[in-house]
């Protein structure tokens, strides 16, 4: 039997461990997505794109998050929550070290910037694409989920000089009541009316007394997933999941400003799902200590960022006994989802093309070999093991130049409030 809430079947101390791992995952598309811009379009095309992905989906999903843990307030405290629960900033590989001086002044610097270093090597172009052409519109698009008088400015920021300059980047944030009010991207208020912006996850249990519920204490340097209660944890999984398919949609809308060609919009975003696939599946394998057989394939795939959350994509996995005695893995997408009438990723699985599923399964067992079979009402993947061993395709190599899909968490021990510098100890 498949499960309607895949994440709320993991234990508290699995959910703890891959949600760090989903919001990795999330930062990734771009490692995934980027490089196929760059070789059709350029880089200021790539740049631009990555403006409008990013503007179109954090506004969204930075309100939902809000939403559900009860991050109420419109202060840089609560801008800083909400930045910790965001796929543009996951833990440790973008170390973001905050400081509050008073509810609407702060700053923050990078102690480790994965995505600079990952670019440092395509030289300083790059870098100050990165850095400044996408960074200073799309962080005030992120600020204005809280504060619409907010702003996020450099105090310094790369190409690094000196080159090993410490730490990368450093950033203030204020909020200023006789300020002019930021508008809300247009593309970010038509994500706000897209099934994904509106689509209902698990609701989370205020009385539950396993651990954190919601987000309205004090900002805490270094949050700890631990500490918070299972079913708080189910609905964040299931948020960062749908943090996946919102930029997604924010890629496919900006691709198809490029270019007329149908096709070659199609092939851009089905390569972007197809790198991100392998590395998320692999992640989520590993995170869960899962091994290769038909049981841990239908578990990866139920818990794969790129095909859920359930209630928006409907995608379902189970293993299942075939007619010799052994398991395969049959995955069911249905073709009037919300994510399939969204336009989303899952849109562009068919019986022909079905290599963002392959790389996912390549990534569990290397024998593992996908095909479509008739089904009403959506597209049934059977996946069975085969006798020879296939290789990781291009796009996941791709994907795997970030040194974000070898990454290693470290407990970093408990959640420590932030105390404001403005604060009176005394």
């Amino acid at each position: 039997m498949t499960s309607t809430a895949p994440y709320g079947d993991l234990t508290q101390e699995q959910l703890a461990g891959i949600v760090p791992e989903l919001l990795l995952t999330g930062q990734l598309i771009d490692r995934s997505g980027m490089a196929h811009l760059i070789g059709a379009f350029g880089r200021d095309v790539m740049g631009q794109v990555a403006i409008e992905e990013w503007m179109a989906a954090s506004p969204v999903y930075t309100h939902r998050m809000r939403t559900a843990l009860g991050i109420d307030g419109d202060g840089v405290e609560d801008m800083f929550k909400c930045l910790q629960l965001d796929i543009g900033a996951p833990p440790q590989f973008m170390d973001f070290r905050y400081e509050i001086e008073d509810e609407y002044h702060g700053s923050f610097v990078l102690n480790h910037c994965g995505a600079l270093l990952d670019v440092e090597p395509m030289g300083d172009e790059y870098v100050t694409t990165m850095c400044h052409t996408i960074e200073d519109p799309t962080f005030d698009a992120t600020a204005i989920a809280t504060n619409r008088r907010a702003r996020i400015r450099p105090i310094h920021r790369p190409p690094r000089a000196p080159a090993d300059r410490h730490p990368h980047c450093a950033w203030t944030v204020t909020i200023e009541p006789d300020r002019d009010e930021l508008p809300l991207p247009e593309d970010a208020a038509r994500m706000f009316m897209t099934r994904a912006g509106t689509v209902a996850l698990s609701p989370i249990d205020a009385d539950a007394a396993d651990g954190w519920v919601d987000y309205r204490g004090p900002l805490v340097a270094d949050l700890q997933f631990r500490e918070w209660s299972h079913t708080a944890l189910t609905r964040v999984a299931e948020e960062v999941a749908l943090q996946h398919q919102l930029l997604a949609l924010g890629f496919l809308w900006s691709v198809r400003r490029q270019t007329a060609d149908v096709e070659q919009v199609l092939d851009i975003y089905r390569k972007q799902l197809s790198g991100i696939a392998g590395i998320a599946a692999e992640r989520v394998r590993n995170a869960l200590g899962l091994g290769s057989d038909a049981t841990d394939l239908a578990k990866v795939i139920e818990l794969h960022p790129c095909f859920g959350p359930v209630q928006y994509t409907g995608v379902t996995a189970e293993a299942v006994e075939n007619a010799s005695g052994t398991d395969d893995v049959l995955v069911t997408i249905p073709h009037e989802s919300p994510a399939a009438l969204d336009g989303g990723w899952v849109s562009v699985l068919d019986a022909d093309h079905l290599e963002p599923m392959q790389a996912a399964a390549t990534a569990v067992g290397d024998r593992w070999v996908v095909a479509a079979e008739d089904h009403e009402g959506g597209l049934r993947v059977r996946i069975t093991l085969g006798d020879k061993s296939i290789r990781e395709s291009g796009e996941v190599a791709i994907t795997r130049f970030s040194k974000g899909s070898s990454w290693e968490f470290s407990n970093r021990g408990p959640s420590i409030p932030i105390t404001p510098v403005g604060a009176n100890l005394g």
